[in-house]
């Protein structure tokens, strides 16, 4: 018997689909049914290209994400191809690696605040008009765990995360009657790129104090989003869902 797919004729827009979560999100929901539309500034041709080798279907467009004009652009041509957006994964970001009080420069928590927040703002006010028209659609913002502990060396990604979660339940809340929810995800540390060259005994030891005893994979947070870009998660809305082999249950 052929496997369900939950997310067939639905359209997603996903960030940060040139590696990482991103990429591991958008080769799913493709792997759902979902008509794929693969963003980033970088990578992106590549995922729509092993989407579509793999029988799914995707289109791939550049997209700097602190850009309003650049998320309209994108909107727009996607809405005048596809008729309408039914899901959007927000999952672009960056992080630092001097994000303490000490060290973080002005320039750097800009630039932070300015693509993990700012970025997530205008791509959810660059659907609204279209989820409202259509009678309704589906956000997943990624925030990261460190919006919700106290962890060394981020700072600025922890106030921009922090404000991610924030906001999508303002969103969530607003506009809960009109048939849009917004969810957050909130990783663990997860094996990829934005780890930076950590070492093999940093990645050890955060492996053993994580209770699952290992670091996330971008599977492990692609297969939540999916599912609350699914029709299995109209009841679910303003929620933080963390995704960290318990680590904020300790």
């Amino acid at each position: 018997m052929r496997a369900p797919a939950p997310l067939a004729g639905r359209t997603v827009l996903v960030t940060g689909a040139g590696r990482g979560i991103g990429e591991a999100t958008a080769k799913l929901a493709a792997e759902a049914g979902a008509f794929v539309i693969v963003t980033d500034l970088d990578g992106h041709r590549a995922t729509a290209e092993a989407i579509s080798n793999a029988g799914g279907k995707a289109e791939e467009h550049t997209l700097d994400v602190t850009s309003a004009a650049a998320w309209a652009e994108v909107v727009d041509r996607v809405v005048r191809t596809h008729g309408r957006i039914h899901g959007l994964a927000n999952v672009a970001g960056i992080a630092s690696d001097t994000d303490n009080l000490a060290d973080q420069t002005e320039q750097g928590w800009d630039r932070l605040i300015t693509v993990d927040l700012k970025g997530p703002w205008l791509g959810m006010r660059a659907l609204l008009a279209n989820f409202l028209e259509a009678g309704g659609g589906k956000i997943v913002n990624v925030a990261s765990v460190a919006g919700q502990i106290g962890m060394p060396d981020v700072m600025a990604y922890s106030a921009a995360k922090g404000g991610v979660i924030a906001m999508s339940r303002q969103v969530a809340m607003q506009y809960a009657k009109r048939n849009i929810q917004v969810n957050v995800i909130a990783p663990g540390v997860i094996e990829t790129p934005i780890l930076g060259d950590i070492t093999e005994e940093l990645r050890a030891l955060v492996a053993a104090n994580t209770p699952v005893g290992r670091l996330g994979v971008p599977a492990d947070i692609a297969t939540m989003i999916v599912h609350l870009l699914g029709p299995t998660s109209d009841f679910i809305t303003g929620q933080v869902i963390s995704v960290d082999g318990g680590m904020t249950a300790q």
